[in-house]
């Protein structure tokens, strides 16, 4: 925290290590996509710059609620974004195969994004109003199934595969943390391991078409398999320190597809090589670190199972992203948060910086105060 006689009192409160920090990889973010656009702020660099400075004035301005109101607002910002995704598979707008955005007057918006922070806080909340001694009975844990199973459901039928795994992730996080017994995690995958065949054959043809590819990735090199087979191509051509700024063959000759958007760290890599994707990397694991220390310090439980949330959110973002452009995991259209092209993920990040900040100055305020 930062404490000076020229800085006013209530910026000099603010956690700058983290602003610093998560400014620190927004504009590594801003240096990849230049390069990715062949040295040149359009078409998605400038744009990036200009989201991710909105959404960092509006977390900063998150910072100052009280723990209270993020309560007050946690069921009614639930619902209205459950209401909303219902609204998509009513009258929500189609593009590239896929029912995620609902049109609000001029403004696109993707529900499904708002359901990643909402669901931790709506779990998170619900079990501080359950007591210690009722949290193994099955009548705290249905309703936690509901609020959980609901939303999942509708944001993989538009189909968001990915956008759902995440959501699920989360708020089976915050699930196990609030203290749910363990055959009730073990049973739902043992569960799945049997019906994997079944959901193996609902799947649609292209998500099918993914889990082959990850299975066997040279089953079509040049056909669904292209997309990881030069993601690691660029990966490990990059070697140690990489071929250097605005020197990436892969991406600048338009061998790696979505190099801007979910294999951003292939391009990263290529030109930055491991050391450069480790700094990265080094840099999320302190930003997650610093979410889980807010968890840990937490007075309130509500305060520690959110802040213990909302980091796995950003966690999950991460990892996701990484094992899918190494080849670890499916490709399920998840980005890099802050670096990829996209204002959906800076969104739900950003919110859930701004969410953790205001726990964090809470904490600080009572320490204060005791």
């Amino acid at each position: 925290m930062i404490t000076s006689a020229i800085i006013p009192r209530p910026l000099a409160r603010l956690p700058w290590r983290l602003i610093f920090l998560v400014v620190g990889i927004a504009t590594f973010g801003l240096i990849v996509l230049y390069s990715a656009a062949g040295g040149s702020v359009r078409p998605w660099a400038l744009k990036q710059a200009i989201v991710f400075s909105g959404f960092l004035s509006i977390a900063v301005a998150m910072s100052w609620m009280k723990e209270s109101t993020i309560k007050a607002f946690t069921f009614p910002v639930y619902g209205a974004t459950l209401i909303m995704l219902i609204g998509v598979e009513a009258m929500g707008f189609v593009g590239k195969g896929a029912q995620r955005w609902l049109d609000i007057g001029p403004i696109r918006l993707q529900p499904s994004e708002f359901m990643k922070p909402a669901i931790v806080l709506a779990l998170a909340r619900f079990y501080e109003l359950v007591p210690a001694a009722e949290i193994r009975k099955w009548r705290a844990i249905w309703p936690a199934i509901a609020l959980l199973g609901v939303p999942a459901f509708l944001i993989l039928v538009q189909p968001d595969l990915g956008t759902c795994i995440m959501v699920v992730l989360c708020g089976v996080t915050v699930m196990f943390l609030a203290g749910l017994p363990w055959w009730l995690f073990a049973a739902p995958v043992a569960a799945v391991a049997v019906a994997a065949p079944i959901a193996y054959g609902m799947m649609h043809g292209y998500q099918r078409k993914r889990i082959e590819v990850f299975l066997n990735p040279e089953s079509d090199p040049l056909g669904a398999g292209y997309h990881i087979a030069q993601s690691k191509i660029a990966i490990g051509s990059g070697g140690i320190w990489g071929k250097g700024f605005l020197q990436g063959s892969q991406s600048h000759l338009d061998y790696l597809p979505e190099g801007h958007t979910d294999f951003v760290f292939a391009t990263m890599a290529e030109e930055w090589g491991l050391v450069g994707g480790t700094i990265l990397i080094l840099a999320f694991a302190a930003v997650i670190r610093w979410g889980m220390r807010v968890s840990q310090n937490a007075r309130t439980r509500f305060a520690q199972l959110a802040a213990a949330g909302l980091s796995a959110t950003v966690f999950f973002y991460v990892s996701i992203n990484l094992m899918m452009v190494m080849g670890l995991a499916p490709v399920v259209g998840v980005p890099l948060p802050l670096v990829s092209f996209g204002g959906s993920a800076v969104m739900t990040v950003m919110l859930c910086l701004g969410l953790l900040m205001a726990l964090e100055r809470q904490q600080r305020t009572v320490s204060r105060l005791a």
